[in-house]
């Protein structure tokens, strides 16, 4: 099995493509070894204790290094660890964890919207999903749709995004002009 290493803009993550789905549909951030208990390859990941954050997207995993840790060191910890969950087949989840745990952290970062900009929103998601997400992905990272009040659009970041140091320029000169092009009402894009 060949697993592709690639470098994201964000120097600390990297994006390891292992040949096959990761995900049948959407992504999952591990932000934390706490919320890594729900995945045995997010906390294997996190067992180096040289690994910050963890992010699974369609067809790749994102590795965040700990502050202070070198790629040349952690790397092929993360090759090993890859190689030897998909070599198993063994699950991404443990039987009953993913759906709460994603549920939750879902429920704790919406922002409550008006009824009345359901046409705003639909065109806001739209975009989302066939513009900014597919673009976004292939730095390693995703952006989630959190949502809209009083022409503000929040908006989550995901993997490789986290903590990038180009993701305010990312999030401020390309999604926030391209979903104004489109959706006048908005007046902003920002990250929670």
């Amino acid at each position: 099995m060949l697993i592709e290493t690639e470098k994201t803009p964000n120097p600390s993550t990297r994006k390891f493509l292992p040949g096959r789905t990761v995900m049948e549909t959407g992504g999952r951030d591990f932000p934390t070894l706490e919320s890594a208990e729900a995945s045995p390859l997010a906390e294997a990941l996190f067992d180096s204790q040289m690994v910050d954050g963890v992010y699974f997207g369609r067809d790749f995993v994102s590795v965040s290094a700990a502050p202070g840790v070198e790629w040349a060191q952690l790397e092929p910890i993360v090759l090993e660890t890859l190689m030897d969950h998909f070599l198993t087949d063994a699950p991404l989840f443990k039987p009953g964890s993913a759906a709460d745990i994603h549920v939750a952290a879902d429920a704790d970062m919406t922002i409550e919207e008006d009824p009345e900009d359901a046409d705003i929103i639909a065109q806001i998601k739209e975009l989302i999903e066939t513009r900014v997400r597919p673009a976004v992905a292939q730095d390693g990272g995703d952006i989630v749709y959190r949502g809209y009040k009083d022409g503000h659009v929040f908006l989550a970041l995901q993997g490789a995004c986290s903590g990038c140091p180009s993701s305010t320029i990312t999030l401020k000169n390309g999604i926030e002009g391209l979903i104004k092009h489109y959706v006048p009402e908005v007046v902003s894009v920002e990250a929670i």
